[in-house]
């Protein structure tokens, strides 16, 4: 009898393996193909890692994520394009993208989710992400999401931090209680900004309850002579605490420079301004960016609206800066987290503000096109507004009062 060669043989397992499939050959998975060939991931960002803020931070959690799936045995590779800015080359990067073999696409700008649309429609076979978005989870398109987390757990923990601060300049005699007046350069005043500088002045609120806070708007997420000159305005008109929605680490360096004290966003600025910087919330990109990919990868499903929270690691504060944080800081810090992550502590508990001097009984979470309407969701029961419970984006757009705006909103 004639011995079958190897290439023979091979033919032969395979027609069998077909016979025993009942005529259809079983399709790999894709985490089976990911070592034959790279998942390309495309990733849209606004600015570059040189903001030393939001940019950053995102990169971080992108990076990370992905030498974690390497090390995990996944084939993956990263596209980037940088400084993006919220038009037209929104949608042209991530068709390029797309057209340059990415599967699944990140963007990480408020702004962008339109133009992100756009290219979704044109590649339906693409995963299209947007972060701090809320469209994209109710378009009707399959193959869009959003994602967010709830960064307001941890401004409230920065406020806490603000608030113990000021109450010890309070104790020291270096200000009375009606100086504690706080400063915020915020970008816009719609909800995302809105919903991080209430849940931070609530913060400071529930352990300095004289404090006040002035808000400038700078309508740009990351111009760092804007930032700067924001801060020295709210500097001038008395804040002796600063902080930020904003990008840059240029509000630090001004309170830095004029000898009062900050908190900060994204990265650790303490670094940036040492003798002013107490510490900075941050969104931890890493586990939302592995576990998206990674499912792909593997062919599961992930959910078009996510949010990610303080006690599943999403939502961080960046260590405590010691040198010049308010004695019994951090063991009030940690007592809060804890309080947060287990439910004990609702940050916008509608006993703790009012809204032109009446408690909030009522509020309705936001649509997808941003505005408040009746035949929504009820964000306000159980003596709390629930933020970020109908979509991942913050829908929070009240002002409350204790916080004065001082130039018009954007």
């Amino acid at each position: 009898m004639r011995k079958l060669t190897a290439i023979s043989m091979a033919l032969l397992l395979a027609a069998s393996a077909v016979f025993a499939n009942g005529g259809q050959e079983k399709a790999p998975a894709k985490a089976e193909t990911a070592a034959k060939k790279a998942t390309k991931i495309g990733f849209v960002v606004i600015n570059d890692e040189s903001d030393q803020g939001y940019t950053w931070n995102f990169m971080n959690g992108m990076n990370a994520a992905i030498d974690k799936l390497k090390a995990d045995g996944y084939n993956v590779e990263l596209l980037v394009k940088r400084n993006t800015t919220e038009s037209a080359i929104c949608k042209d990067n991530n068709l390029e993208l797309a057209e340059d073999g990415c599967e699944v696409i990140f963007n990480n700008s408020y702004g962008f989710e339109p133009f992100m649309l756009e290219a979704a429609r044109e590649y339906p076979d693409v995963k299209f992400i947007g972060m701090t978005n809320c469209g994209s989870q109710s378009d009707g398109n399959p193959n869009t999401y959003n994602a967010f987390a709830s960064i307001y757990e941890g401004r409230y923990v920065a406020g806490v931090a603000a608030g113990m601060k000021l109450n010890q300049l309070i104790a020291e005699g270096k200000i009375t209680e009606s100086q504690a007046v706080v400063g915020y350069v915020g970008a816009y005043s719609f909800a995302e900004v809105v919903s991080g500088m209430t849940s931070y002045f609530l913060g400071i609120r529930s352990v300095c309850p004289s404090a006040t806070m002035k808000v400038y708007f700078v309508g740009t997420w990351g111009d760092a002579t804007l930032e700067e000159a924001a801060a020295k305005s709210l500097i001038d008109a008395g804040c002796v605490m600063i902080s930020q929605h904003s990008d840059t680490t240029s509000p630090a360096l001004a309170a830095q420079k004029a000898g009062v004290f900050h908190t900060g966003y994204n990265t650790d600025m303490t670094k940036a301004a040492p003798q002013a910087s107490l510490l900075s919330c941050r969104i931890n990109w890493e586990p939302y960016f592995y576990t998206f990919i990674k499912n792909y990868i593997d062919g599961v499903e992930n959910p078009s609206d996510y949010t990610g929270t303080m006690a599943e690691g999403a939502v961080t504060v960046t260590d405590l800066n010691t040198a010049i944080a308010a004695p019994g800081t951090a063991e009030k810090l940690a007592q809060v987290e804890n309080d947060l992550k287990n439910g004990k502590l609702q940050v916008f508990d509608t006993s703790t503000f009012t809204v032109k001097g009446e408690k909030l009984t009522h509020a309705f979470a936001l649509d997808t096109n941003g505005d408040f309407t009746p035949d929504k969701e009820e964000a306000v029961y159980d003596g709390a507004f629930h933020e970020s419970k109908f979509q991942s984006a913050p829908y929070f757009a009240i002002q409350i009062d204790g916080i004065e705006w001082l130039n018009a909103a954007y």
